[in-house]
Order: C-alpha cells, then sequence, then structure tokens
C-alpha cells in the first residue's frame, strides 16, 4: 500500500504549537485537563487537514474528531497517536502528520506521552482505502527505527521518504 503518495508537504508539521493552559477550577478536576489537551491538539491537526482545501465544514470537522477520541482512544503506545474518522466533512481520504520534540499527553495506552501524529478522515463510502492504509500504517510504526527517524527528519520531504522506504 503506497502510503506516501497520500501524505503532502503542506500535511505534514515537524513542529506542534499547541500549548494548553487551563483555567485553576479545570485544574482541579484531570479529566478537565486531559480534555483540554486533547481538543487542543485535535484542533491543530483539523487545521493542518484543513490546509487541504478538502474538509467541508471545519467547527463540524473538529466535533467529529472529538466524539471519535471521546469512545476510545488514538494514542496506541509507542510515541503514536493515529486520531481518524469517517465523516461527510471530509471530501476525500486525507492524511497528515504532525510532530512533537517534547511530546503530549494523549491517553495512550501505555501512558506514555506521544510525538508523532497520523491524523486520517474519509467520506464514510471510503472504507476500504480508509481501513488498507490504516492497516499499512499500523505496520510499519511497529518498527522502532522508524519510529526514530520520524523523531528526527528535519524535512516534510524526508518524512515522506521515510514512509516510501517502508513499503
Amino acid at each position: 500500500m503506497e502510503i506516501s503518495r497520500y501524505l503532502r508537504p503542506e500535511l505534514i508539521k515537524l513542529d506542534m504549537e499547541t500549548h494548553i493552559e487551563c483555567d485553576p477550577e479545570c485544574q482541579l478536576h484531570p479529566e478537565k485537563v486531559l480534555w483540554a489537551r486533547k481538543e487542543a491538539i485535535l484542533s491543530e491537526l483539523v487545521d493542518l487537514l484543513d490546509r487541504s482545501s478538502r474538509v467541508g465544514n471545519k467547527k463540524k470537522f473538529l466535533v467529529d474528531f472529538v466524539n471519535r477520541e471521546k469512545k476510545a482512544t488514538t494514542g496506541i503506545g509507542h510515541g503514536i497517536a493515529i486520531p481518524h474518522i469517517r465523516t461527510m466533512q471530509a471530501k476525500e481520504f486525507l492524511m497528515g502528520f504532525a510532530r512533537s520534540k517534547e511530546g503530549y499527553d494523549f491517553d495512550s495506552l501505555d501512558g506514555e506521552l506521544v510525538h508523532l501524529f497520523f491524523v486520517m478522515a474519509a467520506p464514510p463510502y471510503e472504507d476500504a482505502l480508509y481501513l488498507k492504509i490504516f492497516k499499512a500504517l499500523a505496520e510499519i510504526l511497529q518498527f522502532d527505527y522508524f519510529r526514530k527517524e520520524l523523531l528526527n527528519v528535519t524535512s516534510e520531504y524526508e518524512v515522506i521518504r521515510a514512509i516510501k522506504r517502508m513499503e
């Protein structure tokens, strides 16, 4: 499966900018802090996919991501999260990549910080492609050396080249 074919340089962000600020009342409730953080991160990822000009209503798009995340975390472990949805707000299959050197608490299954975010969206009728890419992505992300390479790339094109080498 050629994952790299769906990833364009403008949909890659090597330095995430999300900063989570929570008022004092919010900080009394760890669950609220977690969701404030997750929504801020998802908002940054939605902004990234919106660069494609293939997103319908951006606010609904974000709500769809948040609602999906509430069902189960997409932080799969090993410093990776794959937020993904099927929604009518995606005009076609979209995929983006974002990296945080510092990492974020994203309620990952292994409790570790997430540094690598692969974000995917597809219209509901694109099931076959969506599932093929998700599976292929999960397969290449199991390799430690590949994850380390993604943590150290210095350009968007290096991300695409790293993925091409794994295909």
